[in-house]
């Protein structure tokens, strides 16, 4: 699969301690691509960090004002007509703490936040009420079934259609 260049980098001790692998890397960057083919978008560039709890609390209160911990945050850097360019941020330890409350497992869980983020960076929103019902829920539950269909085995544990991802709004 083609597509814009993703970069999974780890700013976490938590996550570097957990050893993200490569194929796990490999399987978030899939999880983008897969994203923005989807929207027929082909070129550009996106930079997924995981981050621990911190750091993801900082950006949260710097940049949109909420001084709590959340699972992702995603900026946009490109202007209309222009290449996609993004950010998007992944909170290591708030993913696994939501893939244990909701019985996944973490696999699944940042595959969703990676997807979720990519979404937010293409300029789709999801109303703050009611959102597992939204479009933008169901785009992404769609998309996470299958790049957990096409992935690498990852998948035990795994109940994408039937529970709603994390509880934390954007």
């Amino acid at each position: 699969m083609t597509g814009p260049q993703v970069l999974v980098d780890v700013d976490s001790p938590v996550a570097a301690e957990s050893a993200i692998s490569a194929r796990e890397r490999a399987s978030l960057a899939r999880a983008v691509r897969t994203t923005c083919a989807d929207e027929a978008t082909r070129h550009g560039e996106v930079s997924l960090t995981l981050v621990g709890d911190d750091r993801i609390r900082a950006l949260n209160r710097d940049y949109l004002g909420r001084d709590r911990v959340t699972d992702v945050i995603s900026f946009a850097l490109h202007g209309p007509d222009e290449p996609l360019l993004a950010d998007i941020y992944i909170g290591y330890p708030q993913a696994l703490r939501q893939a244990a409350e909701l019985g996944l497992s973490a696999h699944e869980e940042l595959v969703r936040l990676a997807i979720h983020g990519t979404l937010h960076a293409l300029g789709y929103d999801h109303p703050a009420d009611d959102r597992f019902a939204s479009a933008f829920f169901l785009r992404q539950e769609a998309l996470v079934k299958r790049v957990l269909a096409a992935g690498d085995g990852s998948r035990e544990n795994s109940r994408a259609s039937s529970n709603p991802p994390s509880s934390n709004p954007l």
